[in-house]
């Protein structure tokens, strides 16, 4: 089987498990289903054309999952930089509205974020998810949860069907190793 089959059934099997978990997922950080199905299609097709960096120290699950949180900061970056745009047009252009004052210059646009420190933070949140790919898969589920997604503990304990200590239990321990982790890569509190 070449490898273009192998990704094509990669593609099918990931679409049948994990479909509807990553399309819940987009829908509770987007709230709209087109962007949620468009994020969906765009993780599987980044998850197909990385597919040979895959691993497999974490699971599939995870992975798709990191990739998709990529796609959904991705998206609101664009529509933050959209909304940050000036629209060109005709009117917008004459010298009134180029000057403040008698002596200073209109501020036509202004950056609203650090360009470095989005960066950090995008290497901080890279490193996040490694680091979650090295948990237990129920550990790592219970931290994002809890610490991404905001559920309560009576939800996750529903959603994992765990008990309450053991959810704390897990959340403790999920910390404690993300913390060591990130301290390891040059992230210290």
């Amino acid at each position: 089987m070449g490898i273009a089959s192998t990704q094509h059934l990669n593609a099918n099997t990931w679409f049948a498990e994990y479909g509807d978990t990553l399309f819940h997922l987009a829908l509770t950080r987007v709230r709209k289903a087109d962007i949620a199905e468009e994020l969906v299609q765009e993780t599987f097709l980044s998850a197909i054309r990385s597919q040979t960096r895959f691993k497999g120290l974490s699971s599939e699950k995870t992975w798709l999952v990191g990739i998709l949180k990529h796609k959904v900061m991705d998206y609101y970056r664009k529509l933050k930089a959209a909304s940050q745009l000036c629209p060109a047009t005709d009117n917008a252009i004459n010298n009134d509205n180029l000057f403040a004052s008698k002596d200073g210059w209109q501020k036509v646009a202004h950056w609203s974020s650090n360009p470095t420190a989005v960066y950090d933070n995008r290497e901080f949140f890279d490193h996040v998810y490694q680091g979650l790919s090295r948990l237990p898969q129920r550990t790592a589920d219970v931290f994002v949860y809890r610490e991404i997604d905001g559920l309560s503990t009576t939800e996750i304990c529903k959603r994992l069907g765990i008990s309450r200590s053991n959810c704390w239990t897990m959340l403790y321990r999920a910390r404690l190793r993300l913390r060591h982790y990130l301290a390891e890569h040059g992230f210290n509190p």
